[in-house]
């Protein structure tokens, strides 16, 4: 996923998602990190965006009950 020829990012402002990135830091074995390279290369995005978009597809988020 590119922004397109021609588009340049500006810092903080989101182009492929509706808020900016921040860092973050995670630990993961060797075998997951290249697994996510490799599979991040082969679609053309980055490691980042690729982790992005499997938990936002897995929808991973919490559900709070009161």
């Amino acid at each position: 996923m590119s922004t397109g020829k021609g588009k340049k990012r500006v810092r903080n402002v989101p182009v492929l998602h509706d808020e900016p990135k921040k860092k973050r830091g995670v630990w993961l074995t060797d075998t997951a990190w290249h697994s996510i390279q490799e599979y991040a290369a082969h679609h053309g995005v980055s490691a980042s965006e690729c982790l992005e978009e499997l938990i936002r597809k897995q929808n991973l988020t919490v559900v709070k009950t009161t």
